[in-house]
């Protein structure tokens, strides 16, 4: 298995299957682990929840059934969890949050607006039509030879280039909502990048800097966009969220922070730790979801199959994962 592993990560991909068997390997140790840290008991725990997607679905099978098999062997309550609306509250953990505030999530598979007026209660105002953010990352800094993750690794370069040198397209300017598009900007980086004879080094920081400040600059404008739209609504929020592992991007958290004080809002971005796909945020929701009674009854929780795809807004099983059953044991 370490070997797969070390073979795959040189090709800076996943692999499904290898993933899969990675986390059927380590599970069972890394909850073994994380009980003792926490000096309990599985029989000390209210709920155990558990990311049931999106997501390549042969990870999330490993870690729901496990979840499954501890809440029967348990008798433990189980919260079959959305891993978007993981990121969505993430900003709790660490902060006073109030309900509504504006969440633009940002990561390698999703870009979306998202107003969030509860647990529970969330409404897309905006999504990708093509690439998401750290997709576009990745794929540019293959394009430059920078190594992967991109994200990083474009930021790290950006530092010493120019972000004024290559003038990159302004996706959807012109259009109402507050989509986004990715694409079109990764191929203005290619063509740019071509029409160099030799790219040297200064070259390819200058091309980091120009695609970040692009991308930095869209999604600060679409953000702004739908805050008017919430406005003009009457709908007011008191923060913009930042979540999701491109949100750690200077530059972006830069254009935001203009953003947001423009209009009198805090931004609020998760510490980095909380910001790429991680467990705490799983529980973090699930606690939310304990809390606030919206849960289900153990026989919906544990027929609950694990999705691949699953936008944020749409239900989890029966009346939008609410039907008001509470309470730390099943």
């Amino acid at each position: 298995m370490r070997t797969d592993l070390a073979e795959h990560a040189a090709f800076g991909g996943v692999v499904p299957e290898v993933a899969a068997r990675a986390h059927a390997v380590i599970l069972d140790r890394v909850i073994g682990e994380a009980l003792s840290r926490a000096s309990v008991s599985p029989g000390d725990l209210d709920a155990i929840a558990a990311a049931a997607g999106p997501g390549l679905i042969g990870g999330v099978m490993v870690g729901l059934t496990t979840a499954k098999a501890m809440a029967l062997a348990h008798k433990l309550h189980l919260i079959p969890i959305n891993h978007l609306e993981g990121h969505a509250l993430s900003a709790r953990m660490t902060e006073r949050v109030d309900f509504p505030f504006l969440l633009l999530l940002v990561s390698g598979g999703h870009t979306q607006l998202v107003l969030v007026d509860g647990v529970g209660r969330y409404r897309r105002l905006g999504t990708t039509i093509d690439d998401a953010a750290g997709e576009a990352f990745d794929k540019s800094a293959k394009l430059l030879g920078l190594g992967q993750p991109g994200g990083p690794c474009i930021e790290a370069a950006a530092r010493n280039g120019r972000a004024d040198r290559f003038r990159f397209p302004a996706p959807l300017a012109g259009r109402a909502g507050s989509d986004f598009s990715l694409s079109g900007m990764k191929t203005a980086l290619r063509l740019a990048a071509e029409d160099l004879a030799a790219p040297t080094k200064r070259d390819v920081a200058d091309l980091a800097a120009s695609f970040q400040s692009a991308v930095a600059r869209h999604l600060a404008g679409q953000t702004g966009k739908a805050l008017e739209r919430l406005a003009d609504e009457g709908v007011a929020v008191g923060s913009l969220v930042a979540a999701g592992g491109v949100a750690a991007n200077g530059a972006i958290l830069a254009e935001l922070s203009a953003i947001a004080s423009d209009r009198g809002l805090a931004l609020v971005v998760p510490p980095a730790k909380y910001c790429t796909d991680n467990g705490a945020m799983i529980a973090w929701a699930g606690a939310e979801r304990l809390a606030s009674g919206k849960t289900v009854s153990r026989e919906e929780a544990l027929a609950f199959a694990p999705r691949p795809r699953w936008p944020l807004a749409d239900p989890i099983v029966g009346a939008e994962f609410g039907g008001g059953r509470k309470g730390p044991k099943a």
